[in-house]
């Protein structure tokens, strides 16, 4: 594999490092604390019209067409300034990619414009419930054909961008008598239609600007031709995008876990004691080798499954190892820089105590770290 960086790759890097720099690290902190949907969606509109919602989707549907380690590396650097905005971004073309990938050209030709355009505010992704997070296969949201119609009933929790979202894009069982994972069908439903109740945000630890809700549908009728896909075939296609947005959800880790040791990094280098610079101190230095070392890993291995996957090969493997450790070292990363800050650390007035919340879910969402390591070890045990 070439590690080096084309034109193109290295220009989106640049523009979301610098569009972070000026427009996201400063009011990261506000949104933090205000939850500000006016300015939180204007930043994302702002994103949009750099091309940043489409970066994986052709050009004939308004995308960018710059690949899969473009969006990792513009994930990393949005998340470096502000989380919330960077998953919000990594839902949304997690959304775009799904339609791409599995709708039909009547359905690409419809949605993707809208969503890489801005038009459409926000993509949501309607898979976990109540009683089936981990274990997806076990939903009980259900679609029953009527006529020309399906009737959506159930309930999907923890949507990221619920509250805002145009297009949602929802998993329910289709053939109730299939075996398990086996009768889910994928469906795209405007977020108008009747019969949609989303609730309020809930109240989160960290990433706090990005809502996260629960999603009802009570007898929500949509025409049958909003079925992506085929009938009965949906939990594939669920299972394949969330190998795609894991590298997503760690390219985020990283971004959060490299601007927590480059904060505390900085602050060593200025605070004294013991009448010297605290870098000046053998075991801070070894944390910084140490986690600087682990981040730069957790690159790597974002890099390669990022590039495996834009090679058309299988990835599945690949971004689960990258997800589990650029997850379980960025959280880390931003517990030892807070240690290396002190007190300082863990006041509101520095950014790594809203860090090491924002880093948190990074573990959790996409897959938990245990998840990954069933995924990975399934895997291993299959080329036996």
């Amino acid at each position: 594999m070439n590690l080096s960086l084309t034109e193109e790759q290295m220009m989106i890097q640049d523009m979301a490092k610098k569009f972070a720099e000026s427009e996201l690290a400063p009011v990261a902190a506000e949104l933090d604390e205000t939850q500000d949907q006016t300015l939180f969606l204007n930043n994302l509109a702002q994103l949009t019209e750099l091309g940043f919602m489409g970066l994986n989707i052709k050009a004939e549907y308004g995308g960018v067409e710059a690949g899969t380690v473009a969006f990792s590396l513009a994930i990393t650097e949005i998340a470096r300034a502000c989380a919330s905005t960077a998953v919000t971004t990594s839902v949304t073309n997690m959304v775009a990619e799904v339609i791409q990938a599995v709708g039909n050209e009547e359905q690409k030709q419809k949605y993707l414009p809208k969503i890489c355009s801005g038009e459409y505010k926000a993509g949501a992704f309607c898979l976990t419930e109540n009683d089936a997070g981990s274990d997806p296969a076990g939903m009980k949201t259900s679609a029953v054909l009527d006529g020309d119609e399906y009737v959506l009933n159930g309930s999907k929790l923890y949507i990221t961008s619920a509250s805002f979202a145009d297009i949602f894009v929802v998993w329910a069982v289709t053939d109730a008598t299939a075996r398990k994972g086996k009768g889910i069908s994928c469906f795209l439903v405007e977020a108008n239609t009747p019969g949609i109740t989303v609730s309020k945000p809930e109240e989160k630890m960290g990433q706090k600007a990005s809502p996260t809700n629960e999603v009802n549908f009570n007898n929500c009728r949509i025409p049958a031709t909003a079925m992506m896909g085929k009938e009965n075939k949906g939990f594939g296609v669920a299972v394949g995008e969330l190998a795609g947005g894991r590298i997503g959800i760690g390219s985020l880790a990283l971004g959060i876990g490299l601007a927590a040791m480059d904060y505390a990094r900085a602050f060593i280098t200025e605070r004294k004691q013991f009448g010297q610079a605290l870098s000046n101190f053998q075991g801070l230095q070894w944390k910084l080798a140490e986690r600087y070392t682990d981040l730069e890993a957790a690159r790597l291995l974002l890099m390669q499954a990022a590039y495996t996957k834009e090679q058309g090969l299988p990835f599945g493997k690949a971004a689960s190892m990258a997800k589990l450790f650029a997850a379980e070292k960025a959280n880390i990363a931003c517990y030892d820089a807070l240690q290396l800050m002190g007190g300082a650390g863990y006041i509101k007035e520095y950014p790594l105590e809203r860090m090491a919340r924002d880093v948190r879910i990074t573990t959790i969402y996409e897959g938990t770290s245990e998840i990954q390591k069933i995924i990975i070890a399934r895997e291993l045990l299959s080329e036996v």
